[in-house]
């Protein structure tokens, strides 16, 4: 990885800007092959609007950032390519509004409450309108194992207990029809966990292919 990230943290000296040292190798690996390619990025919840600023000098003056807080005074980190509606993330309304001006979006991050039933309901509501090459990446889902976040070690609804449920879905084909083949099945190239970070990498499953190849030897 190359750092920018990390450096850009580390020197930030405008805005607040919160975030946990081993992130920005995740940000770096699943986020560096849209740099200079103008994408369009949601981040949902914007605080101090540091992250935003980053995100913006990251990808580049073509991109666009999209915030998402339920804070008004949050519109004050708005600028030239950095858009923000305020507005609870799990209403649908809202997110209708947001792709009615962006019809294309290529990531996603979800920063906001960490409340198991607004992560649920973002994912719900969002994946599947991220490009199909997108990237959806939920992080600090240390919460989900944290009873004021309506979480706890396999608390059912969790966003943790969620994503293994996509692990499933993600296999499906392998299921023997136990398992239901879905749209997200069809459109997830695989799943990442990490330490406080799970990331879901979009694209089209191809056709499997299992051929036996034996050594020329064999056939001589």
């Amino acid at each position: 990885m190359n750092g920018f990230l990390h450096r850009h943290f580390l020197n930030n000296s405008d805005k607040r800007l919160h975030k946990w040292v081993h992130y920005f190798d995740i940000y770096e690996r699943h986020f560096t092959r849209f740099r200079d390619k103008a994408p369009v990025m949601i981040e949902i919840g914007v605080s101090g609007g540091g992250s935003l600023a980053m995100w913006k000098e990251f990808f580049g003056k073509e991109s666009k950032i999209i915030g998402i807080d339920i804070n008004p005074q949050c519109k004050a980190h708005e600028s030239e390519g950095i858009e923000i509606f305020i507005g609870s993330q799990d209403d649908p309304a809202l997110i209708e509004q947001i792709f009615e001006k962006y019809p294309e979006v290529d990531i996603v991050l979800d920063d906001g409450s960490h409340q198991m039933n607004h992560m649920v309901a973002s994912f719900q509501l969002l994946y599947e309108r991220v490009h199909k090459n997108g990237v959806y990446l939920v992080e600090d889902t240390h919460t989900c194992y944290w009873p004021e976040f309506q979480g706890g070690v396999r608390q059912a609804g969790s966003f943790i207990e969620f994503t293994k449920d996509k692990l499933d879905e993600l296999n499906a084909v392998h299921s023997r029809g136990v398992i239901p083949i879905s749209s997200f099945t069809k459109a997830t190239d695989y799943i990442a966990c990490y330490d406080s970070i799970v990331v879901f990498e979009r694209r089209p499953q191809g056709n499997r292919q299992a051929p036996i190849m034996q050594a020329m030897r064999d056939h001589a």
